[in-house]
């Protein structure tokens, strides 16, 4: 199994509610901590399968899932 990844999701480009959607879409494929900082949406990664390609292939498909959310919904409500 690979070791867990850390993605930090800064919170002027993604909305949070695109973060959670996006982690309930990936679900069948990792297990995801999700916790907020100050400028951050900081998300664990423990993938279901070993690799650490399929690791960095997953980790760039959940950020541009929830990057497509967030521009869907037009954006993340925070001030520029």
């Amino acid at each position: 199994m690979s070791a867990p990844r850390e993605l930090r999701l800064p919170q002027a480009l993604y909305a949070g509610e695109a973060v959670d959607e996006a982690l309930k879409r990936f679900d069948a494929f990792a297990t995801f901590e999700r916790r907020t900082e100050a400028e951050h949406w900081v998300v664990t990664v423990q993938p279901n399968h070993p690799g650490a390609a399929r690791l960095r292939q997953l980790c760039g498909e959940l950020q541009n899932f929830a990057l497509g959310l967030t521009i869907r919904r037009g954006g993340t409500g925070q001030p520029s």
